[in-house]
């Protein structure tokens, strides 16, 4: 298989200048993955493939949760399209199985409308784990051009006043015009994936902006972060903290905190900025001593009844994942090490083993608790997440191959 090569970039920022040469992160495996971890893991992933094989086939549209353990679905995929093609191209990796890879490419085909939609900061989620993931894995340029296009449309959402993306509402509309959300950091690695591949900056600087006015706003000194905050969208000044998915401002939602982490050492690998790295590592240090010793994160950590309120999967599948990545950043093994309890506590009680009904791999899985939307339920990012993370595990290789673990 031919794999596309990985450029070399400069981008001015400002009067400095950021070097994105691409070189192997150091693998901090610490020490070998014990027998049982592994059995547990490798369960869940041929439970994870035998799932698919059974429901794929007969999905043509994009899941977004489930109702009564089926899933329902979106036609152009809202902001979670990109997951279903992104776990049937961890299926492939880990089966070897042709049947997911023409279902991957099938499914990533139909957001193709999305190239264009300027009216959405989730163009990462909905094009990196789909046509990013495809063109590495097929090498045929139809891929990279159109998330290309993708992240042209996503930089027209730049604030250039008080330096953020904006997270929702469409360009022309005021309604949140100075909202910004955490989520957003994981969406800038299609930035930084577009100027790498066309040599043009722009990409990157806007997702360099948008990671510092972050990491500037969302932490507190304990490491905590809310889901929201909010900006004046014609001067670019602060207002404050806020939130639509976590209990409250001064809460910290788990999934939320999940994203920060993943995003900002992904930033750090793309950048090389340690200050990057140095608020991947407030967050998860937080995150962490947060965790309820069953290792499954509530939704909200400092909910009233956390810890021992409902709980959110996909915000551990999310976090392991990013935990994994800050490991072999830092070389610290304690970060892997809670990455797999994490992964072994949702192979281990997070499944949909025990139902005969149950479309989705992964359960406990919690979308918006303040608005009592998809409470306990399946999400399709909980999915691919936990998916991704067991591979980084199993095969680091091949998800080196999918999804690029490079940094300077």
């Amino acid at each position: 298989m031919s794999i596309p090569r990985r450029t070399v970039l400069t981008v001015a920022a400002g009067a400095t200048a950021t070097t994105v040469a691409p070189v192997q992160a150091a693998q901090a495996s610490g020490d070998p993955v014990p027998a049982p971890t592994v059995r547990a893991l490798r369960a869940a992933a041929d439970y994870a493939v035998e799932k698919l094989r059974a429901v794929a086939p007969g999905v043509t549209s994009f899941p977004v949760g489930t109702k009564a353990e089926k899933w329902v679905y979106s036609q152009n995929g809202d902001w979670v399209g990109g997951f279903w093609p992104g776990t049937l191209w961890m299926a492939y990796l880990h089966s070897g199985d042709d049947m997911f890879k023409t279902l991957a490419l099938d499914s990533a085909r139909r957001l193709a409308p999305r190239r264009y939609d300027t009216t959405t900061h989730d163009l990462g989620f909905l094009f990196s784990p789909s046509w990013v993931t495809a063109w590495r894995l097929t090498g045929d340029d139809y891929w990279r051009a159109g998330a290309i296009e993708a992240a042209g449309s996503l930089i027209q959402r730049y604030n250039p006043h008080g330096h953020f993306i904006r997270a929702w509402g469409a360009l022309n509309d005021p309604v949140n015009a100075g909202r910004v959300i955490m989520d957003t950091i994981m969406n800038l690695d299609l930035l930084a994936f577009a100027s790498r591949e066309t040599g043009d900056g722009r990409y990157l600087r806007v997702a360099v902006e948008h990671a510092r006015t972050a990491q500037r706003v969302f932490p507190r000194p304990d490491g905590s972060t809310p889901h929201v905050f909010d900006f004046d969208p014609d001067t670019g000044a602060p207002i404050g903290p806020n939130t639509v998915q976590g209990y409250s401002p001064d809460s910290c939602w788990s999934r939320g905190q999940a994203w920060g982490i993943y995003g900002f050492t992904t930033m750090y690998r793309r950048t090389g900025d340690q200050q990057f790295l140095t608020t991947a590592r407030r967050l998860a240090d937080f995150a962490v001593g947060a965790l309820s010793p069953d290792h499954v994160p509530v939704w909200d950590y400092r909910a009233p009844q956390a810890p021992y309120d409902v709980k959110d999967a996909s915000a551990g599948a999310v976090m392991a994942c990013g935990l994994l990545d800050l490991s072999a950043a830092t070389g610290r093994h304690d970060y892997r090490q809670v990455a797999l309890r994490i992964l072994t506590a949702l192979a281990q009680t997070c499944l949909t083993r025990n139902s005969t009904r149950a479309q989705a791999i992964v359960a406990r899985c919690t979308r918006n608790r303040p608005a009592e939307d998809g409470v306990e339920i399946s999400l399709p990012y909980a999915d691919y997440y936990l998916l991704e993370g067991i591979l980084r595990v199993l095969r680091p290789q091949d998800v080196d191959r999918a999804i690029d673990l490079s940094t300077v």
